[in-house]
């Protein structure tokens, strides 16, 4: 199966809206080359600002150009978009809900060698919290640039989340269709359901096929959209299968988990188990062996489900 990091999806989407576009603007923070927004830098170098690194600043910058009526993308890595920047986001951008799109890249353990500095494991618990604030978490490269075109017609502020590693490409570009707050069932199953988000997506995949083989009948659902969240399609699983489990590449404390957690305790409670970074900061290796170390892996959301099934 081909792979390609959400990151290079990005930049690439940024060219072809451009062309639909005239009234895009794109900003950076001193990282084009790593954030891909280099792309659309050598294609449109005229609607291209660098910023420096002022992550604060440029989301600053962002808000005014927004308040004029342009399009804005602002880009950085996620640690620095979502943490140093987070207070000019909330009162800049959040509080006036202005319609200026976070284009937050190099999210997760996933970095790798990088490091705790710069795994950031909070950023959709923190954008979350922001009122009005909309976050979009895709899963591969066809959902990335479905995600991106799809954001620049929604009028508001939006945190897009998008990862280093190169992931596998599972959707069909001919009949994917992205529609915001709109979770995606992928398997359908009667004992259980797997929700997951991001690059984790693709591993429940593989779990439901190691699950189905042991005779294990599980549900996939992709959420890309963590809020607004799909409500209904965790409520029709919750009362289905009677078992959640959720799966991301974040903190177990304010994500995924925690939003599928809220939905299910409102309208029908049954047991939630989140699978995720727990309340441990990351460190430096292999982006695929950490991955596995904090439990972010097909053989571990097996391991997990059969355990919550008592098999």
């Amino acid at each position: 199966m081909e792979k390609k990091a959400t990151r290079d999806s990005y930049g690439e989407a940024l060219v072809m809206l451009a062309e639909k576009r005239p009234d895009l603007v794109v900003l950076d923070a001193d990282l084009a080359a790593a954030t891909k927004t280099g792309t659309f830098k050598k294609a449109y170098p005229d609607k291209f600002f660098d910023c420096g690194i002022a992550e604060a600043n440029m989301m600053g910058v962002a808000a005014g150009i927004a308040s004029t009526g342009k399009l804005v993308f602002a880009s950085s890595f996620a640690m620095f978009a979502s943490g140093r920047a987070f207070e000019i986001v909330r009162n800049s951008i959040g509080y006036p809900h202005l319609n200026v799109k976070i284009g937050a890249t190099h999210a997760g353990i996933s970095v790798g060698e990088d490091g705790a500095s710069h795994q950031c494991n909070e950023d959709i618990a923190l954008m979350r919290a922001i009122p009005g604030m909309t976050v979009i978490n895709p899963a591969d490269d066809v959902e990335a640039k479905a995600a991106v075109l799809a954001m620049a017609d929604y009028v508001g502020p939006t945190y897009m989340r998008f990862g280093r590693l190169a992931v596998p490409i599972f959707n069909d570009p001919s009949t994917y269709k992205f529609e915001v707050g709109k979770g995606i069932q992928i398997k359908d199953g009667k004992d259980v359901t797997i929700i997951a988000t991001g690059l984790m997506v693709a591993e429940a995949i593989e779990a439901g096929k190691a699950l189905a083989e042991q005779g294990i009948d599980a549900r996939i659902i992709n959420i890309h959209t963590i809020k607004p969240i799909d409500r209904e399609i965790i409520v029709k699983a919750a009362k289905e299968t009677g078992k959640i489990i959720t799966v991301e590449e974040h903190s177990i404390i304010g994500g995924l988990g925690s939003a599928v957690a809220d939905v299910v305790t409102e309208e029908c409670p049954v047991p939630v188990i989140k699978i995720g970074v727990k309340d441990v900061f990351g460190h430096s290796g292999p982006a695929v062996d950490l991955l596995k170390e904090f439990g972010l892996c097909a053989e571990n959301i097996v391991a997990v489900t059969k355990a919550a099934l008592g098999k």
